[in-house]
C-alpha cells in the first residue's frame, strides 16, 4: 500500500482532528500507556525548572500525559497539523504549556530552539519520511543527559502481534474511521506500523543517532508487543 507523507499526511490528519479523540479514548488503557511512557523518562515530578518538548503533540493527548506526571514543567508542543494543533491548544491548560505548528523536521525555522531537558515523542517517528533526521534534530535541541522517550508502535517480531494488530485495525479501527470519512489515515495507520522499523531495529536506529542507555519497554495489556517506550539520553559531554 502507498503510506501518506509529508503535506498528505498532515492534511489527513486535519480532516480527523474533529473525531479523533473520540477513536482514541475507544482504545483501552491509551491514556494511561501515555503518562507511564512520560514516567519512564525518570524525571523528577513535580518537573519544576524542567523544559519538555512535545513533538507531533497532535489533539494534545501527551502534552496531557506531561502535565499530569509533570504538573510544573515548561512543555513545547508542536505538531504539523494545523487542525490537530488548533483542537489540542483549544483545550484548558494551565500556565506552562506552548503550541507551535511545524513540523518534526523544521524546528529551527518554527523558532524551536533547546535546550531541554525531554522530548516527549508519542506516534511519531513512524509516520515521518526521514526518521534518522528528526533523531538527529532531538539529539540537538536536548541538553547533554537530556532524555528522548518515543512511544511508539513498533513490532516485537512475532506473528502473533502482527496478527492481533491486524485484526484490530481492519475489524475495529478501519470500519469506524471509514464510516466518519477518514478511511486513508487509517489504512495508513496499519500499514505505517507493519511496514516501520520492529523493535530491535528502531533501538538500534536510536543508538546509531548518537544517543545512550537505549531500553525497548513493552507496554501492557493487548498491546504488548506492538507498542513499546523506547527510552534514551543524549551522552554527557565529555570533561
Amino acid at each position: 500500500m502507498t503510506l501518506l507523507r509529508d503535506e498528505d499526511l498532515a492534511a489527513a490528519f486535519d480532516h480527523a482532528s474533529r473525531t479523533y479523540d473520540a477513536l482514541v479514548a475507544a482504545n483501552p488503557g491509551y491514556h494511561a500507556h501515555l503518562r507511564r511512557s512520560v514516567r519512564r523518562l525518570g524525571l523528577a515530578s513535580p518537573g519544576e525548572g524542567l523544559r519538555v518538548l512535545d513533538l507531533g503533540c497532535g489533539t494534545g493527548a501527551s502534552t496531557a500525559a506531561i502535565r499530569s506526571v509533570l504538573p510544573a514543567a515548561h512543555v513545547t508542543a508542536v505538531d504539523a497539523s494545523a487542525g490537530m494543533l488548533g483542537r489540542a491548544a483549544a483545550k484548558p491548560w494551565a500556565d506552562g504549556v506552548h503550541f507551535i505548528h511545524a513540523p518534526a523536521e523544521h524546528l529551527k525555522d518554527a523558532g524551536v530552539h533547546g535546550p531541554f531537558d525531554a522530548v516527549f515523542a508519542a506516534y511519531l517517528f513512524r509516520n515521518l519520511t526521514d526518521p534518522d533526521t528528526v533523531l538527529d534534530t532531538v539529539r540537538s535541541v536536548l541538553r547533554p543527559g537530556g532524555r528522548l522517550a518515543a512511544h511508539e508502535y513498533s513490532l516485537s517480531g512475532r506473528r502473533t502481534d502482527r496478527a492481533v494488530w491486524t485484526l484490530v485495525c481492519r475489524g475495529i479501527v478501519q470500519p469506524d474511521a471509514t464510516l466518519l470519512g477518514d478511511g486513508p489515515l487509517y489504512r495508513h495507520l496499519w500499514g505505517s506500523v507493519v511496514h516501520f522499523d520492529p523493535t530491535d531495529r528502531f533501538a538500534t536506529r536510536i543508538r546509531d543517532a548518537g544517543f545512550d542507555h537505549v531500553r525497548a519497554l513493552p507496554l501492557p495489556g493487548w498491546q504488548t508487543g506492538i507498542t513499546h517506550t523506547f527510552v534514551a539520553a543524549r551522552p554527557e559531554d565529555p570533561r
